[in-house]
This record gives structure tokens, C-alpha cells and sequence, in this order.
């Protein structure tokens, strides 16, 4: 059993590797931020759209749920009760989304910051990309 768990860190460090080839891991890297700069982007165009913004936020209900109740201690010499099932009434938090005014201008702004660096960042991950190609031929 011992040397199970001394294999383990062995076994997770080879099931990371097989995932993927090393040039796919590179681009991968070299692409990793365009992709959430062009999230940014377009979620800011949705709101433009739309005239308003998706906020997501939190609240918490009390609620009836299940639950186990210890059982009572046994007298002595008697075998152990089973646990109790009963209903608890529970705090439960679920997340919601509520429209948000937005600043057009501001938006306008934002949008057009993030075109400029979407921009940026696909000129930089193209040479990477080659560079990646270069480095790790298929």
C-alpha cells in the first residue's frame, strides 16, 4: 500500500503530460491570454446591444433539506441505533443575474481598448505560434 502512494506523484506528473503534444501546449501558452482579452471583448459588446450588464450576485434562503440526526446513545448493552433521518431547515446560497445600468461612453471606451489589445495580442501570438511550430515540428 505504501508504495502505491509513492507511485502516485509519478503517475499524476505522466497523466499531465499526455496532455498534448508540446508544440499544442506551447500555442496553448501563447494563445492562453488573447483568448480572455476576446471574452472581455465580447461580453462588452453584448452590453452594448443590450443597453445593460449581467451582474451575478449571491443570496441566501433558508430552506427545508434532509439531513441525519445522531442517534441517541444505547443504554448500556444494547446494540447501537441507526442514525435519524429528519428534515433541517438549512441556509442554501444560489447565485443570481440582475440587468445593471451601464455608461455607453464608458463602454464605447472599454470596447475599443480591448479591439486595440485583441489586435496586439493576435500580432504577438502569431510570431509565437511560428515560433512554437519552429521549436516543436509535428
Amino acid at each position: 500500500m505504501r508504495r502505491a502512494f509513492r507511485l502516485l506523484p509519478f503517475a499524476l506528473v505522466l497523466t499531465l503530460l499526455a496532455c498534448g503534444t508540446p508544440q499544442e501546449r506551447c500555442i496553448w501558452r501563447a494563445t492562453q491570454e488573447l483568448g480572455s482579452v476576446e471574452e472581455l471583448l465580447a461580453e462588452v459588446e453584448g452590453n452594448l446591444a443590450r443597453g445593460y450588464a449581467w451582474e451575478e450576485y449571491q443570496q441566501t434562503n433558508m430552506q427545508w433539506v434532509r439531513c441525519t440526526k445522531p442517534a441517541p446513545p444505547p443504554p448500556p448493552g444494547s446494540p447501537p441505533q441507526p442514525p435519524q433521518q429528519s428534515m433541517c431547515f438549512e441556509p442554501v446560497t444560489v447565485t443570481l443575474q440582475r440587468r445593471v445600468a451601464i455608461d455607453p461612453s464608458a463602454e464605447t471606451r472599454k470596447r475599443d481598448g480591448l479591439a486595440a489589445k485583441v489586435a496586439e495580442l493576435r500580432r504577438n501570438a502569431a510570431a509565437e505560434i511560428a515560433q512554437c511550430r519552429a521549436i516543436y515540428p509535428q
